[in-house]
């Protein structure tokens, strides 16, 4: 038995087969047999387009961003260039740093 190469499917293909898997008209073995797919991956399909489907109706409500408060972030900034700023005098002052970097 020869192995085919690996291929890709269209979202489109996944989806037709997954609705006509749905419908059950069909076994998995007949279905798998008619688009030429292992019968595991038509249920996989099937699947998920039964767990996302919520969300094709603006239902399935995914993870809200993080939200960036800007303004904190650039005090935290001014903050650290101020501490990074005395520690270099200071070190420039007791001489453990050149004053060129």
């Amino acid at each position: 038995m020869t192995r085919r190469s690996r291929r890709t499917d269209s979202a489109t293909f996944k989806a037709k087969v997954a609705l006509v898997a749905l419908k059950g008209d069909k076994t998995l073995a007949e279905l798998a047999q008619q688009f030429d797919v292992h019968p595991n991956q038509v249920t996989d399909w099937k699947t998920r387009l039964q767990e996302g489907a919520a969300g094709v109706f603006g239902e399935d409500k995914a993870e809200p961003e993080a939200r960036v408060d800007v303004t904190r972030m650039q005090a935290k900034i001014g903050e650290l260039a101020l501490a990074n700023d005395f520690l270099e005098t200071a070190l420039v002052k007791a001489g453990l740093q050149s004053a060129k970097r």
